[in-house]
């Protein structure tokens, strides 16, 4: 079960609320989203209209990864490319030990939505924490965040032990790959077997994809 103080920062987040004292990089960026442009639900069916929040929350983290020196016109040239996501670009680290993710978010309406995911994901799963590395231009000149992930070897987790474990932490299976837990009102999608990783008897989720919705 989620321990109670993760639970408490959980409910938190879920609300909308700025979160003090964080050290993570990726909450540090959500909370100047949310000061500036406000903390909302998930509404699918709302996703085009959302596009001009996202499009002026774009030209807010341009000028603030300029601003603050996170800006990167391109990759380490030493990164070695792996393999491209559902969203993200993949790279190997020079170190060996991390992977570089490119994202341009596009699966969510808003960069604030996105950054919430980023940080839930950092609260219920710190062993693949990510860590915000910078912003950059994709090639087709999207705003993309330049993400740092622990790189993990493995073997592919399988469905049964990824739904025992979801079920066991509140989180109800939903259809194929998705799952919902009602607590926190949060709709986990894509959680199939090549997202998480199983190495030592325990399970790596090294990509996840959270909203936070008004379903009930």
């Amino acid at each position: 079960m989620i321990p109670d103080e993760i639970r408490k920062q959980l409910q938190n987040i879920v609300n909308g609320v700025i979160l003090q004292g964080t050290t993570d990089s990726c909450a540090t960026i959500r909370n100047h989203l949310i000061q500036s442009f406000g903390a909302s639900t998930t509404i699918k069916s709302e996703f085009e209209s959302r596009l001009l929040i996202k499009e002026n929350e774009k030209n807010f983290l341009i000028n603030y990864a300029k601003r603050n020196g996170v800006w990167s016109e391109s990759l380490p040239p030493d990164a070695l490319y792996l393999t491209r996501g559902g969203e993200p670009l993949v790279y190997l680290s020079a170190d060996l030990k991390h992977v570089l993710k490119v994202n341009d978010a596009i699966y969510y309406a808003t960069w604030s939505e996105y950054f919430t995911s980023l940080v839930i994901h950092n609260l219920l799963f710190p062993s693949t924490a990510y860590q915000l590395n910078g912003f950059t231009y994709n090639k087709e000149a999207d705003l993309c965040v330049i993400l740092q992930q622990a790189y993990v070897q493995g073997d592919q987790a399988s469905l049964e032990n990824i739904d025992e474990l979801l079920t066991f932490n509140g989180f109800k299976h939903l259809k194929r790959h998705d799952y919902y837990n009602n607590e926190f009102n949060l709709l986990l999608e894509d959680m199939h077997d090549e997202n998480i990783i199983k190495k030592e008897g325990l399970l790596f989720f090294i990509d996840t994809v959270f909203y936070i919705t008004d379903r009930t």
